[in-house]
């Protein structure tokens, strides 16, 4: 079955060669227990290593079953050892960190038996060495005769034909060693079992047949094995592999026996996931609360269209800038080319847009748009006329509000910003959008075209100059005097819910004397009878934005329905002076006479006598004040009249407000708008082509540009310490190598290739970078725990720092892929490991 033909083994060691085994020719059969006898050096455990195979000769040819072995693999002589080969040695070499259930079952694990054969076998193995109750015990809490036994199990556990076992008493007590040799006499019965010993009478005792070595040679075979009773056999030896699950169970229960150190490696090399987690957490929380200050934006800051406007300076430079880059050419024969910045600016400072086809567009396209919009509002030129209803001290507007004449003794241009201040808002008419803006507090949101509702800010707050233009506060003490003594007031919902004022109709501000309508609107016994005999206008509600709403339509001030423009809209239409208009085009009804077509001043020969009759009669100042109202509309247009009147065209409106959903439908309606510009192009209408600016989408896109940009040169810096920890996770993993040689050798002794062994350290870095990327990311977490609660406190805004789940992910991958590409070289080492020495190492 086994022989040994001319084997010969030289080792060289720094260019001395030493012969361990000269010219060994013996022949073994397949069931006997033969005793290899001789000195320390004479060449006996060279012998059984080779036999093993796991020490090749330099010469001579070592068959198993009639094959030669001159031609194997790496790969062949580790599924010999695995398949064919069980040994026991003298310090019983198991797997510290494994019980001895683990130990035994680590050689099938090799063949790649099923686990539950694998235990079953395992216990098996054990029961028959005489420790099934000992199979959860690891080596250190075990005798020496009871390891022994247990590396006896392994060696037997897959069934190997040749048993090899080296000074298997020599480390045991006489009792013990008198047990073990009981054993494996038993085990010779059914296999070849080889024994190298240094005591002849257990060889006497035990042994069928002596082999005594001396000096490389065999000088004497009591029972030789000759060439007759050899019989061939086929040679088929399964092939090898460790799973990797068997690895990472090796390597896990390694590292558990290192706990300390293993955390604190693992530590370390989080560090640099720490950091970039903790990067990628600010930076997607300050993206989401840039997204939901966007979303919010969308609402306080709609894409509007206007008819016609002046761009502001960020609207110009952001559209010549985008213009100029289009020309992308460059100039040649040493000419430097011009930027047309200044002469754009000035030419495309006024927008006139054609709002009226552009609206028949949208209604034909109206699925387009709502599926990228919340709402679509039209407004008009159509302001209500407010009034508060007592009149007895006299007439007090309150929209458009008047607080610029109250604030007498102020700079001017506190007065300009109070009188641009837009106090009376109108609401979306989209409640589902409406009721996400804003949280009633008290009351309810307008039913009807009369009803409206304050609007107070987040803390419950309605801004000081809202209650002075309302006359919630006497507006007679804004004066520096006064002001400063003014205290900060709060209103019950009852004292404000309920309170009236009046609504004037635009058209009620004008009389018809003669064939002329007069503005009386500064005549206070007339504006005092029409705010009579006006409607109510009634709060009925108190609104607040909605929690976690960064901005709303309107922080403060008075909200509206749409109802109500629409109701001034037909109530003007359906005034005399209105229809008197409507019927004549060509007539200017504030002056009685034909729109002039050039500037043209006052003049009594342009009167007819009844005007000149009614003139005759005035005072000085009557007489000033009408030559003055005749001079401001002698000029005007029929357009210009009917806006000063009120009256609209609900097809042509003054601006479009969409408010998109989110900002990636902003873009989709952008490109909507795109579309309809293409389009009236194609069709040679390029004075209907829409223009204007998004100035916020500028803005955000900006600083979303500038975020990414610092994240990305964070996360450069902060790389370099993954790669530090990668190199020190490198080092760590070549001195687990050194500390675990003596199991490499173990493990090759059963059959486990180079392959395997390198799987095995593989295994140990994917569990540290794992362990290393998980802890980083946990730490990330109570981090961003800390970081959330200060910017709350601080900034009052909710979850700065937030880890997404795929860069988690992505991370611990990250973590893991560094710390196996930094174990690639010690596994190497592992791998190339003589199992010889291995076996030596202590």
């Amino acid at each position: 079955m086994l022989e040994l033909k001319h084997i010969t083994k030289v080792y060289e060691t720094a260019g001395i060669k030493r012969t361990a085994l000269d010219d060994v020719n013996v022949n073994f059969r397949s069931n006997e227990f033969v005793a290899v006898l001789g000195q320390s050096g004479s060449g006996k455990t060279t012998l059984l290593n080779i036999v093993g195979g796991l020490d090749q000769y330099t010469s001579g040819d070592l068959l198993i079953n009639g094959k030669s072995t001159k031609d194997f693999k790496d790969k062949d002589w580790d599924s010999y050892r695995n398949n064919t080969i069980g040994f026991v040695f003298q310090s019983y070499n198991l797997i510290s960190h494994q019980t001895a259930l683990a130990n035994v079952e680590l050689a099938l694990t090799l063949s790649g038996v099923s686990k539950a054969e694998r235990r079953k076998r395992a216990l098996d193995a054990l029961k028959r060495v005489g420790l099934e109750d000992e199979i959860n015990k690891k080596p250190n809490q075990m005798s020496g005769g009871q390891m022994q036994r247990v590396a006896i199990a392994r060696a037997l556990v897959n069934n190997p034909d040749i048993l090899l076992a080296d000074e298997p008493t020599g480390a045991l007590d006489s009792e013990t060693s008198l047990q073990i040799m009981d054993l494996l006499k038993e085990i010779a019965q059914e296999r070849l079992v080889i024994m190298v010993t240094h005591n002849p009478d257990l060889a006497e005792k035990y042994a069928n047949r002596i082999i005594k070595v001396l000096d490389g040679h065999i000088i004497n075979d009591s029972n030789p094995y000759t060439d007759d009773e050899i019989r061939k056999a086929a040679v088929d030896f399964k092939k090898t592999k460790m799973s990797f699950t068997t690895a990472l169970s090796l390597s896990f229960n390694n590292l558990l026996t290192k706990k300390g150190r293993t955390l604190l490696t693992a530590f370390a090399g989080s560090i640099g996931i720490i950091g970039i987690a903790l990067i990628l957490s600010l930076s997607n929380g300050v993206q989401k609360y840039i997204a939901k200050t966007q979303e919010d934006t969308l609402v306080a800051y709609p894409l509007s269209i206007e008819k016609s406007s002046n761009k502001n300076f960020i609207g110009l430079l952001a559209a010549n800038s985008n213009e100029n880059k289009k020309s992308d050419k460059k100039k040649t024969n040493k000419k430097i080319g011009t930027n047309s910045i200044l002469k754009n600016m000035i030419s495309t400072q006024v927008v006139d847009n054609d709002l009226a086809s552009f609206k028949t567009y949208v209604k034909k396209h109206q699925k387009k748009f709502a599926a990228v919009t919340k709402d679509i509002q039209y407004a008009y030129k159509i302001t209500p006329r407010i009034y508060q209803s007592e009149t007895s001290k006299g007439v007090k507007a309150v929209n458009p509000n008047t607080l610029s004449k109250d604030l007498k003794d102020t700079s001017s241009s506190i007065q300009t910003v109070v009188s641009n201040l837009d106090i009376w808002q109108e609401l979306s008419s989209n409640e589902k959008m409406l009721s996400s803006q804003y949280q009633v507090i008290s009351g309810h949101l307008p039913k009807q075209y009369n009803e409206v509702v304050l609007m107070a800010d987040e803390n419950n707050k309605i801004d000081d100059y809202v209650l002075y233009s309302l006359g919630i506060k006497d507006a007679k003490q804004l004066n520096s005097k006064t002001i400063k003594k003014d205290k900060d007031s709060s209103y019950h919902y009852k004292d404000l819910i309920g309170r009236t004022y009046k609504l004037v109709i635009n058209s009620d501000l004008y009389q018809k004397e003669g064939n002329a309508w007069i503005d009386r609107s500064d005549n206070d016994a007339y504006m005092k009878q029409v705010i009579n005999a006006a409607e109510n206008i009634k709060i009925v509600g108190i609104v607040k934005p909605q929690e976690g709403t960064t901005s709303g339509s309107s922080s403060a001030g008075v909200g509206y329905s749409h109802d109500l423009t629409d109701y001034l809209a037909k109530k003007i239409k359906t005034s005399a002076i209105a229809k008197e208009q409507l019927a004549n085009k060509k007539l200017n009804v504030f002056t009685g006479q034909p729109f002039s077509s050039g500037n043209k001043t006052f003049s009594s020969d342009n009167l007819n006598a009844q005007q000149q009759a009614s003139m005759a009669s005035m005072s000085a100042e009557e007489l000033a004040d009408y030559v003055n109202r005749y001079n401001e509309n002698a000029n005007t247009t029929y357009e210009e009249n009917l806006e000063k009147i009120g009256i609209i065209d609900n097809n042509n409106p003054e601006t479009i407000h969409f408010y998109a959903s989110s900002f990636k439908d902003k873009e989709a309606l952008k490109d909507l708008i795109s579309d309809y510009n293409k389009k009236v192009k194609k069709d040679k209408h390029k004075s209907r082509v829409i223009r204007y600016t998004d100035t916020v989408g500028l803005m955000m896109s900006s600083v979303t540009t500038m975020i990414n940009a610092i994240t990305y040169i964070l996360i450069g810096f902060v790389a370099i310490s993954l790669v530090v920890s990668s190199i020190m996770i490198g080092i760590i993993t070549y001195i687990s190598v050194l500390e675990r040689t003596k199991e490499i050798g173990i493990l090759r002794a059963m059959g486990a290739s180079k392959r395997d062994v390198t799987r095995i350290f593989t295994a140990e870095t994917v569990i540290e970078g794992a362990i290393a990327g998980v802890l980083g990311i946990l730490i990330t977490l109570l981090l961003n725990l800390s970081i959330t609660l200060i910017v709350k406190n601080w900034l009052n805004i909710n979850h700065i720092s937030s880890l997404p789940i795929w860069s988690a992910i992505v991370l611990i991958a990250i973590s893991i892929l560094l710390t196996v590409f930094a174990g690639i070289l010690p596994s190497r080492v592992a791998a190339k490991k003589d199992p010889v020495e291995a076996l030596r190492t202590e």
